[in-house]
């Protein structure tokens, strides 16, 4: 959990410290205030990674030779990201330079929750996958092995399959492939379950008009679950020639929750797919606190007034305030406030360009 956070030369943000809270933080202000940069700050501290640009050097203020983003944890260890536009990212954890972003990940478990957050129903399988593989990630100590297992593998197969080898040269990456693709699978539909059980029970809060429906879950391992895998890729080994590539497997996956029997996306509104994602981020926090690894995860929510009413909004915060989450929330309504006004892990932060203007801590 983070207790201070110090932002330089960073988009319209020049110094900024706040000290946030530890359970929901709301920062208020204009469009272009400098919200969603502060959101972006903590995503870059946990991840290593921008949500808003591909290209870092486009983050760094104008006039300016690098940024940085400097935290301190509550078990007091240091966590510094610095980009310069002549050497790049460098990372920090505890004073010492980071080998691997995974690392960076595992100590600070975060979720994003974007303004666009539809994109769980546009951008397809990939998205979904990502979303679901976090939460094994930080819950299950073996899927990280079992999935980087996998890519290298698979990257072995078809590289093969592009140089046209043999068969027998192609099939010598079948059974491990097939092993870890069956593992992948075993621990992504276990913790479905436990998601779909939690998620049950937080969207009908989140979204009464729902408080009867029935939630099922829709899961494709990415092969026919007539076969196993290592009899699909035996069976297909031609087609995956022509192709050029290995069709069938866990990279192919997909997931959804049915409601009442219902593609979600084919009957939901805006708001109410973006309390589907709300739902189901809370859901992966709750088994993430749950795990031996963690106390306690991050929660970024960007523009919670997007498509959403004052009623659904209120209905969020007081979701919110029982899970023990460090949630930051970006808004440009300040109705919100008083919803916070009797929660003592609460801080609302007022931003206008670049800079807290005002802090009250309720």
């Amino acid at each position: 959990m983070l207790n201070q956070i110090t932002i330089s030369n960073l988009r319209n943000i020049t110094e900024l410290i706040i000290q946030p809270s530890s359970g929901i933080n709301l920062i208020v202000g204009n469009n272009g205030s400098g919200k969603t940069t502060i959101l972006e700050a903590i995503h870059l501290l946990t991840l290593g990674r921008s949500f808003r640009t591909r290209f870092l050097k486009n983050a760094v203020q104008f006039g300016q030779p690098k940024f940085q983003v400097i935290a301190k944890t509550t078990n007091d260890m240091p966590v510094g990201l610095q980009f310069t536009l002549t050497e790049g990212l460098q990372i920090r954890i505890n004073s010492q330079p980071l080998k691997r972003l995974s690392d960076l990940a595992t100590q600070l478990p975060l979720q994003l929750i974007p303004a666009n957050c539809h994109q769980f129903f546009e951008q397809g399988p990939r998205y979904r996958r990502q979303l679901l593989d976090w939460g094994l990630f930080h819950v299950e100590p073996n899927f990280n092995y079992q999935w980087q297992s996998y890519r290298k593998v698979i990257q072995q197969r078809n590289s093969a399959l592009r140089q046209h080898k043999n068969d027998q040269e192609i099939q010598l990456w079948d059974r491990h492939l097939a092993a870890f693709g069956e593992e992948i699978t075993r621990l992504r539909q276990q913790q479905l379950n436990v998601i779909l059980d939690r998620f049950s029970s937080i969207f009908p809060r989140l979204c009464p008009e729902f408080s009867d429906a029935q939630f099922s879950l829709q899961f494709k391992s990415g092969w026919s679950k007539e076969f196993s895998l290592i009899d699909v890729l035996n069976t297909n080994i031609e087609r995956d020639k022509k192709l050029g590539y290995t069709r069938s497997g866990s990279h192919a996956a997909d997931w959804s929750f049915s409601i009442n029997g219902i593609d979600p996306a084919e009957i939901f509104s805006r708001g109410q797919q973006k309390l589907f994602v709300l739902a189901l981020s809370m859901a992966q926090a709750e088994i993430t606190l749950n795990s031996a690894q963690h106390t306690r995860s991050i929660l970024l929510i960007d523009d919670i007034s997007s498509e959403l009413d004052q009623y659904h909004q209120k209905i969020i915060i007081s979701e919110l305030a029982k899970l023990p989450v460090q949630t930051f929330i970006s808004s440009t309504d300040s109705i919100l406030i008083s919803s916070l006004e009797q929660d003592a892990f609460a801080t609302v932060f007022h931003v206008k360009h670049g800079a807290i203007v005002s802090g009250e801590n309720h």
